[in-house]
């Protein structure tokens, strides 16, 4: 298991099943770098308290709202327009980049704030449920996610 967030997050990604689990659970308003935080954190078996998933959801909500979301907001709504003006397609792309950008710096934030949590033999997994409020569509999305940060 890679030792940083970033190494993780790209490795779990690319799973199979994965990108359209978060992809669903962001449309429900998940906060997909925190989640992938969060499976992390099990994947190293660091015990999860409401503490410390208040101090992540702290960290993480303001440049979420105010600097990832709407970037993507702005993205998605130019989708319409851009297929049919190639400028404007290179400014959404451009613009997608930037909101990749941004996500990686929050996903660089949130492990600067939980690097140092020690492992406990056994710990860690309540996070995926702990960072979300899982409803009966997030359900199966988190359990995928779950799954494939448990697989190897």
């Amino acid at each position: 298991m890679p030792l940083d967030l970033r190494a993780f997050a790209l490795q779990l990604y690319r799973r199979p099943g994965i990108e359209s689990a978060c992809l669903r659970l962001q449309a429900q308003g998940a906060d997909i770098c925190l989640l992938l935080c969060g499976a992390w954190l099990e994947a190293r078996g660091i015990s999860c308290t409401s503490g410390r998933c208040a101090a992540l959801r702290q960290l993480a909500q303001p440049w979420q709202a105010e600097v990832v979301a709407p970037l993507r907001r702005l993205r998605q709504d130019w989708r319409p327009a851009a297929r049919d003006d190639t400028a404007l397609n290179v400014l959404r792309e451009r613009l997608k980049a930037l909101e990749l950008d941004a996500e990686w710096e929050l996903l660089r934030r949130l492990e600067a704030a939980c690097r140092d949590w020690p492992a406990e033999p056994g710990a860690g997994d309540a996070w995926l449920e702990g960072l979300l409020e899982a409803t009966a569509d997030s359900c199966d999305a988190l359990e995928t996610l779950r799954a494939a940060t448990h697989a190897d």
